[in-house]
């Protein structure tokens, strides 16, 4: 046995490695490059008027800002439920956590319908929210409200199976140190959930970003107040402008990858943070 062979810890590696590459690529890295080479067909100033007009920007500005608030609002939610779901006993928690999967599951033209007629304005909450001023059907408050219902599991799948490995006996140490309730979940409990909360945060602004069947029809797709990138990537290729479509998804995929770079740093910077406290 020759000295390389002998220092390899996982048999054939090399060859799961290969694999593993070539399919990354046929699945992910060569439909991605095929974006960026069909937008270069443009040239800089046609780029720049598929992909900056007012219509198009006013489009990246509601679907980055409300997935960037779906998520939130899914992070600090999706965390109460898991930790609902782990820490407590109630009448009906196996239904409840089985309807936690449902976005998965539903068709998202389904659930755009039927969060439609919800809050359409003659429907079972809408007749009543409307009158008060707040009109969620046909404009961004719908959008909203299907990008949170999409990333809900996101956050609770994340969040729930780390609560679950949590010792609770650091928690018990804490009290019995004097801690309140607040200060114990503050400095003991959070931190150990940061990563996965984070995690989840990530995965359901990815979601959402590029959700387009719920979405259509709680939107109302007016211009310039509630159309979704998707929906103006779908409108070029309807009109067979293709390189004006990979233009503005190319846009789109930039900004997402950026987002998602920086919150994987940001977690990746708190577990050495956490890792240096240890």
């Amino acid at each position: 046995m020759t000295r390389a062979a002998a220092g390899r810890v996982l048999p054939g590696f090399g060859l799961s490695l290969g694999f593993t590459l070539s399919y990354l690529s046929l699945l992910v890295l060569i439909p991605l490059s095929a974006v960026f080479i069909r937008s270069s067909e443009l040239s800089l100033e046609a780029f720049w008027q598929a992909a900056a007009a007012p219509r198009v920007l006013a489009s990246y500005r509601l679907s980055f800002g409300m997935a960037l608030a779906a998520a939130a609002i899914n992070a600090v939610f999706g965390l109460l439920l898991a930790w609902s779901l782990v820490r407590y006993r109630f009448p009906g928690k196996k239904l409840v956590d089985a309807l936690i999967d449902l976005p998965f599951a539903l068709p998202t033209a389904v659930a755009g319908i039927a969060l439609t007629a919800l809050y359409a304005g003659n429907g079972w909450l809408g007749r009543y929210l409307e009158p008060l001023g707040i009109k969620v059907a046909f404009g961004p408050l719908g959008v909203l409200v299907a990008l949170v219902f999409i990333g809900l599991p996101f956050v609770v799948r994340t969040v729930q199976p780390v609560l679950e490995d949590l010792e609770t006996e650091l928690e018990e140490a804490s009290a019995s140190l004097g801690a309140r309730r607040w200060q114990t979940f503050r400095h003991v409990t959070l931190p150990a959930l940061r990563p996965a909360l984070l995690t989840g945060f990530a995965l359901a602004f990815a979601r959402a970003v590029g959700e387009y069947g719920s979405v259509i029809f709680i939107a109302g797709n007016i211009p310039m107040v509630s159309e979704i990138t998707p929906l103006m990537i779908i409108s070029k290729l309807e009109q067979y402008d293709y390189a004006g479509a990979t233009a503005i998804a190319s846009v789109m995929l930039a900004a997402s990858f950026s987002l998602l770079l920086a919150i994987n740093g940001l977690q990746s910077w708190h577990s050495r943070q956490q890792q240096g406290r240890a």
